[in-house]
């Protein structure tokens, strides 16, 4: 086998070492962290790079994972680190190719092409880099393991020997992994245990913004991203995203809410895009790309249910622009918003932020790190925010923050219904 084990399927009577035992109180030094010059990069690592660390990164096909690891790649090897990039998946002068398109063809990174996991270990053993990226988890092949590459053993296997030598031999390992038509990582679940770190690469195709998401972070906050944009020359990085996904909004326009939210540590503004329209089917339809399908379900029923607002008969299509997914329940209000300015063909002024959660109830519920929210908007010159009646705000934001108890009142008041 490629690793020390049992025997057996039982332990047997052979005892083995005992192991040092510490307490909770003990204090140990922070592990060391090196930074790639990648500031979006650095921040959802957590600040860095951490050595002896494991990290998988998912991803739809065409996203853009190698081009970000090669770059990551040089990056790293820019900082002194002895990088390592061993793809299954191309051949050395495709690799070389992106490099010289890339403007990395200079940086100090060796290349393997290598699916037999056995020849991978002995190669890294002999040379001892400070990180491996491996293209991708999938393609490798355990010649231990009596299954096809790509099958649930054969990732196990793979994913298993390459995170021990990882921690064995001090050397960061980072995976790619495809991912499935639902958007998970393909494979057994337990390579997203094993690993310290799973990040996701995510992106539509028909825009040139790329978000790197942490799920998954020992060694730094888990919902934090990094924001891309994809250029001729690769990936670049967008320093301050919430102005470059409000740059096209020139005047105000029915349907079109701007969202104040959070992502991991990060405020960021967005706009929420509705369009309604009369249906002739009898099962109108309802498109939401962005955003839970099952959340616009929820809030067309609180508004028909508490309001009095009906949406039968009308088809509704829900847009995030830039091709960015919200998942947190703080956007349940400007969706609310959204839909109702184009139901109406009331379009809100341009300079009004909009955020909070909806209860079944139809009341407003508070949202977490308000002055965030409030101080990225008054940065981009927005003096005007709709949010609940009891957010909590330690001092005065600088803007007008107008509070409504519940949705029928947020209604009755911005567009004279319900």
């Amino acid at each position: 086998p490629l690793s020390a084990g049992p025997a057996g399927k039982a332990l047997g009577g052979r005892r083995g070492r005992a192991l040092a035992l510490t307490d909770l109180a003990a204090q140990e030094a922070p592990p060391p962290r090196t930074a790639s010059g990648i500031a979006e990069l650095d921040r959802v690592l957590g600040g860095g790079l951490v050595g002896a660390s494991a990290i998988l990164v998912g991803g739809d096909p065409g996203i853009g994972k190698s081009t970000l690891l090669l770059q990551a790649a040089a990056a790293f090897a820019g900082a002194g680190l002895g990088a390592v990039y061993v793809s299954g998946e191309e051949a050395a002068e495709q690799i070389r190719m992106r490099a010289g398109r890339l403007g990395l063809q200079d940086a100090p990174v060796r290349l393997a092409t290598e699916t037999n996991l056995r020849d991978i270990l002995t190669t890294l053993d002999a040379e001892r880099p400070d990180l491996v990226i491996v293209d991708s988890i999938q393609t490798m092949w355990a010649d231990n393991v009596e299954s096809a590459p790509g099958s649930v053993a054969q990732v196990r296997a793979a994913a298993h020997e390459l995170v021990s030598f990882a921690k064995r031999r001090g050397v960061s390992v980072i995976l790619v992994g495809h991912v499935t038509k639902e958007g998970q990582i393909a494979g057994p679940r337990v390579v997203e245990h094993m690993v310290d770190t799973v990040l996701y690469f995510e992106g539509e195709r028909g825009h040139q913004f790329r978000i790197l998401r942490a799920v998954k972070n020992r060694f730094g906050p888990a919902d934090e991203i990094g924001v891309f944009e994809m250029t001729g020359h690769g990936l670049a990085e967008v320093p301050n995203p919430s102005a470059l996904f409000l740059a096209d909004r020139d005047r105000p326009a029915a349907g079109a809410v701007v969202f104040a939210g959070m992502e991991g540590s990060r405020p960021l503004l967005t706009e929420i895009q509705a369009l309604v329209a009369p249906s002739p089917l009898s099962q109108p339809r309802r498109t939401v790309v962005g955003l839970d399908g099952g959340r616009l379900a929820t809030i067309l029923a609180v508004l028909e249910a508490r309001c009095g607002i009906p949406f039968a008969g009308l088809d509704v299509y829900l847009n995030v622009a830039g091709g960015l997914r919200v998942s947190e329940p703080a956007a349940d209000l400007a969706v609310a918003a959204a839909l109702l300015s184009a139901r109406e063909d009331v379009a809100l002024p341009a300079d009004t932020v909009v955020f909070g959660e909806i209860s079944l109830s139809g009341a407003l519920r508070p949202v977490t790190q308000a002055e965030n929210r409030l101080k990225e908007a008054r940065k981009l010159g927005f003096t005007v925010a709709m949010a609940p009646e009891r957010l909590r705000l330690a001092a005065d934001p600088g803007m007008d923050v107008r509070r409504f108890v519940d949705l029928t009142g947020f209604v009755g008041e911005v567009f004279g219904a319900g």
